[in-house]
C-alpha cells in the first residue's frame, strides 16, 4: 500500500492538524518515518500542481489550499473574512507573542495604556490563553499565544516569528 496516499486521504478527513505520533500509529510506522512521509506528500502535491498543500502547525499537519487560491476561494464562495482584530488587540497580541509569558501589566507597562478589552477579545478568539501564575505578589496571570494562534498565522512554533527590527533611539 502506498502510504504517501493512505497519509493524503488520513489528513483531508482531519478537521484538526495531526501529531506526529498519530500519523505513526495510524500508519503504523515509526515516529522519525512521519516526517518523511510528509515531505514526500508535500513535494507530491507541489509537483503537480495541486490545489492542495500539506501546513505543519505547532508540530502537527494538516492539508490546506494552496495559499495562491485563496483569494479566488475566498471570492467565488462568498467566505466571510474573520473580523479584523482592532489595532489594540494587534499590539497586544504582539507583545504576548514576543514577550510570552507575560501579565497584563507588563503589557500594559509596554503599551502604556489599559490592555483589559484587547486582552478579552484574544482570549474570546483563542489567539491567547492563560498559561500560568507569575512567582510575584498577588501572583498574578501570565498569558501566552495558543496553537490556535500558530494555526491562523500559518507557523510551526512561536520561534518563527520574524525579527523584530532593531530601533535606534533618537
Amino acid at each position: 500500500m502506498d502510504l504517501v496516499r493512505v497519509l493524503e486521504a488520513l489528513l483531508f478527513l482531519q478537521p484538526e492538524p495531526v501529531s506526529v505520533e498519530q500519523i505513526g500509529l495510524w500508519l503504523a510506522v515509526s515516529d522519525d518515518e512521519v516526517p518523511k512521509l510528509v515531505t514526500s506528500l508535500a513535494n507530491k502535491l507541489a509537483s503537480t500542481g495541486s490545489s492542495l498543500t500539506v501546513q505543519t502547525v505547532a508540530g502537527r499537519y494538516r492539508l490546506a489550499t494552496a495559499p495562491d487560491l485563496d483569494e479566488f476561494l475566498r471570492t467565488r464562495l462568498r467566505l466571510a473574512a474573520p473580523e479584523p482584530l482592532s489595532a489594540a488587540a494587534w499590539e497586544v497580541l504582539a507583545v504576548i507573542a514576543y514577550r510570552q509569558p507575560i501579565t497584563r501589566l507588563e503589557i500594559e507597562a509596554v503599551r502604556q495604556v489599559n490592555s483589559e478589552r484587547a486582552l478579552e477579545t484574544l482570549m474570546a478568539r483563542e489567539l491567547v490563553e492563560q498559561v500560568g501564575r507569575k512567582d510575584a505578589p498577588g501572583r498574578p496571570i501570565l498569558y501566552g499565544t495558543t496553537a490556535q494562534f500558530l494555526k491562523e498565522f500559518g507557523i510551526n512554533t512561536i520561534d518563527d516569528l520574524p525579527a523584530l527590527p532593531i530601533m535606534a533611539n533618537s
